[in-house]
Order: C-alpha cells, then sequence, then structure tokens
C-alpha cells in the first residue's frame, strides 16, 4: 500500500511475527501503523464460547488495523499471523507526517480504506440475511475482484477460513460447496475451490 521505502524514510521497523502471535489486541489503544512485507494476518473476534468470527485476513503490501489510529478509538478485533510474517511498524505520529506530505499516498490510502469499508458492508449484508450457498459466493466474488481475474479463479481459503469469514460452521460450508458444484456456480479440482 505504501512504498517499503517510504515507510523506512519515515522510521519504520520490520518486525518477524510467529504463525499464531497476536499483533494487536481487541479493545487496546492503536499506536502503530502495521503493513505486510511477507506472510498473512488475520482480524478476528471470538465470542464467549471462543469461537472466532475472522473479519478480514491480510496479504504482502497490504496494512490492517488503521480505523482506529485515525478515529481515536480502541480496536473492535484483535490481529494475529496466520503464518510466519514480516511487517512494517510505524509509529502513528510518523504515519500522519507521511500522509500528509505525500498526497498521492495520502488518497491511494484512502481508496484502499474506501474498498474494504465496501467489503465489510457487502459481508455484514451476505451474513446477515442470506443462506449458506449466497454467503460463500459473495465471499469468493468478492475475493475475485480484489485478486483475481476474469479467467478462472483459485480460493486459496481453507474451508475453515471460509467458514469463519461467513458466520458459517465448516461443515455447512462443506455441504453447501458440495451444492454449488452441483449447481455449476463453483469447481472443485483436487479439492481447492474454483470460480
Amino acid at each position: 500500500m505504501i512504498p517499503e521505502n517510504l515507510l523506512l524514510d519515515y522510521n519504520a521497523t520490520l518486525e518477524n511475527i510467529d504463525a499464531a502471535e497476536v499483533i494487536l489486541h481487541e479493545k487496546k489503544r492503536a499506536h502503530f501503523y502495521f503493513q505486510i512485507k511477507t506472510g498473512e494476518v488475520k482480524m478476528y473476534n471470538l465470542n464467549d464460547q471462543g469461537k472466532e468470527f475472522v473479519q478480514g485476513i491480510f496479504y504482502k503490501g497490504e496494512s490492517f488495523g488503521e480505523p482506529p489510529l485515525f478515529g481515536d478509538f480502541k480496536y473492535p478485533a484483535s490481529a494475529a499471523a496466520v503464518k510466519p510474517t514480516e511487517l512494517y511498524k510505524l509509529s502513528k505520529t510518523n504515519l500522519f507526517e507521511l500522509l500528509t506530505h505525500n498526497p498521492e499516498v495520502n488518497l491511494k490510502f484512502t481508496k484502499a480504506m474506501a474498498k474494504r469499508l465496501f467489503y465489510k458492508a457487502t459481508i455484514l449484508k451476505e451474513i446477515s440475511v442470506h443462506t449458506p450457498e449466497h454467503r460463500i459466493l459473495a465471499l469468493i466474488d468478492l475475493l475475485k475482484k480484489k485478486y483475481g481475474s476474469e479467467a478462472l479463479f483459485q480460493v486459496e481459503l481453507t474451508r475453515q477460513q471460509i467458514a469463519d469469514l461467513t458466520g458459517l460452521r465448516v461443515e455447512t460450508v462443506i455441504r453447501a460447496i458440495k451444492q454449488l458444484e452441483q449447481d455449476g456456480e463453483l469447481k472443485l479440482i483436487k479439492h481447492k475451490v474454483f470460480r
């Protein structure tokens, strides 16, 4: 999102995070901007029974957890590395200075935040009113639009991750994917989902 050399010019540090290591905690104050160099990070909430709901998964070049920096509120979710991850960590003060002195980066940053808000609003609507099959297709279509092309798109998520992102049980996801394959809405090739 923000060019790496620019992050370093504003004193970002490069952190190595182990798989499953928590990077930021729900209900804590935000003090840093995080951007992934390599690896994968999930933003999630846990309910009282310990069930995880994943709000989003972020990959190389993407940032996460920014809204509390701008809104001055606590994190609404936690974030943890899905696998070993390298990420840039930049103080809130230095981020604001970087964005102030680089309007083209600021505009790109604002556009990325708007796309993320669109994703969240769409997923919230899907989770609240639609069937499991519809939820799964909506998620896959959003991912295809963001990461894919017009060609056959391979979903890089596990069945568990699809369940976590759609608020479904993994057993429901498995049944729904089989139904979607029978209906011709997606393809299964060597246990991988394609659309």
